[in-house]
């Protein structure tokens, strides 16, 4: 590949040049068949778990790292994108983030040892945390204020696709082909990615300017991060399963939360290059949707977590009945998201955002009147009402959040929402299984019973309820994402 100093022709404006108005789109396209692989390497591998459990007689525990260990790699690395940006150019980055991740596929599919497959899960974690932030950069600085709604949804569109499809035919492959044929999934979605991004994605950094290689990373910055992350993930882990190592791992994640903010601002008065510009939260709009992004990530991942464990240790649907049901609410969410996208452009960022955790807050609150004779039609109805509530929150968060931000705090903006919306996605599955298991004991009940009584039920429908009451508590912090009232002057 030509260096970016050295050519002009694969620059934004000369690419825009060559293929005209619609190069916007081409370059959405690119990114997005990317980020549809990342995401589908994050969400399918949970089929293939039972299968790599018996071939390599792993526990419960050690089968959980194949999951936590991508969690990780990728949550601390979406921190990196803005320094990877500036210092290698775009194509260069989603380039790199492609090969590693369709290697992490193709050594996952052939590993013949768990460490390799391992390995494998967390190569394929540092990449997807790199390449997610870049679509809503991209967004913001490719498409007019007045196109970024659309964008967004459209880009969404495809992008939710990939979870909602990719277990089924996942869950066939496996029957099929045996749980290796699942790493091998991301491998024509990477070689497609990578000849798009030769022809669409330009060579430059965000703003159109060369890459520097001067540019140097904040490694301690990121050392602190990554601590702060591993006490976090891990301690809320050790505190659901009732491990006093929860004590220390927990007061480990604040600790480094106090030493992270000191360093950041430290570094960035002394005229160095952050890993977070701190700048981001004195933008009220910013701050509030880094709010809601947490929040909701902890009731998104909570319920995805939540859900399929009802269906099934509750309810005592099959495995293949829980990918049924949640098939047309993912079907329906893909419908909805380019339609509230055009939303996006006309109608506050606020209201959508409300509505979207007004409609998910009530679709775990009416889980209480699922029937345990015969739940699918409710659990269908209630799973498609949670995903149109997504399916507003999604194109409108994330752009109206950053729209206030200066364009060169877009990339940090980005890659900092995307880390606290992971970060809350964590925290809402261990919390999701602290409630339910504190609510089953409580109505004197245990998962290890294979009967299901009413205990267990109430149990569950508490647990939806602290969902609801998350969401509820989203929407106080959405609604400050409003625009601030402009008072006519007082006359002189």
């Amino acid at each position: 590949m030509r260096p970016a100093d050295l050519s002009g022709t694969d620059t934004f404006e000369a690419l825009t040049r060559r293929w005209g108005p619609r190069y916007r789109w081409l370059l959405l396209l690119s990114v997005m068949v990317g980020t549809m692989a990342s995401i589908m390497s994050s969400t399918i591998v949970n089929v293939a778990i039972p299968g790599m459990s018996s071939e390599f007689a792993l526990g419960q525990e050690r089968a959980q790292w194949v999951s936590s260990g991508f969690m990780v790699a990728m949550t601390v690395s979406m921190l990196t994108t803005p320094w990877l940006l500036a210092r290698y150019g775009y194509r260069r980055v989603y380039d790199g983030t492609m090969l590693l991740l369709m290697a992490g596929g193709i050594a996952g599919g052939l590993a013949s040892v768990f460490p390799l497959v391992l390995a494998a899960r967390v190569a394929e974690g540092l990449a997807a945390g790199v390449v997610q932030p870049i679509p809503a950069i991209i967004i913001l600085r490719a498409f007019a204020q007045d196109k970024q709604g659309r964008a967004s949804g459209v880009f969404g569109m495809g992008v939710v696709l990939a979870p909602a499809i990719g277990p089924s035919i996942g869950g066939v492959l496996v029957d099929w082909f045996g749980w290796r044929s699942i790493f091998f999934m991301v491998v024509p979605f990477c070689v497609a990615s990578l000849h798009l991004a030769h022809r669409f994605v330009p060579v430059t950094a965000p703003g159109g300017a060369a890459a520097q290689r001067g540019r140097r990373l904040d490694a301690l910055g990121l050392a602190i991060a990554t601590i702060g992350t591993l006490c976090l993930l891990n301690g809320l882990v050790a505190f659901h399963r009732g491990d006093r190592a929860a004590w220390a791992l927990l007061p480990g994640a604040v600790a480094a939360l106090a030493a992270f903010i000191a360093w950041e601002r430290r570094l960035a008065g002394r005229g160095g290059e952050p890993l977070m510009d701190l700048r981001l939260f004195g933008h009220p709009s910013f701050t509030m949707g880094s709010i809601v992004a947490f929040i909701y990530g902890a009731a998104l991942f909570g319920s995805t977590y939540l859900l399929p464990v009802y269906m099934q240790v509750a309810l005592h649907l099959s495995p293949s009945h829980v990918g049924t049901i949640l098939l047309p609410a993912g079907l329906v969410l893909a419908v909805t998201i380019p339609l509230v996208g055009r939303l996006a452009d006309r109608r506050a960022t606020h209201v959508l955002v409300s509505t979207g955790l007004a409609l998910l807050a009530a679709s775990f609150a009416f889980m209480f009147t699922v029937p345990a004779d015969n739940p699918i039609l409710p659990l269908v109805c209630w799973a498609v009402l949670g995903r149109i509530g997504l399916g507003f929150i999604l194109p409108s968060l994330n752009i109206g959040s950053m729209r206030a931000l200066h364009s060169s705090l877009i990339p940090q903006g980005s890659s900092t929402i995307n880390f606290l919306r992971m970060l809350g996605g964590a925290a809402g599955v261990s919390l999701c299984g602290v409630v339910l298991e504190w609510r089953i004991a409580a109505h004197g009940d245990s998962l290890a019973n294979a009967a299901t009584g009413p205990g267990r039920i109430a149990a569950f429908d508490e647990t939806f309820w602290m969902l609801a009451g998350v969401c509820a508590l989203a929407m106080a912090a959405a609604w400050r994402l409003r625009p601030p009232v402009r008072r006519p002057a007082s006359p002189e």
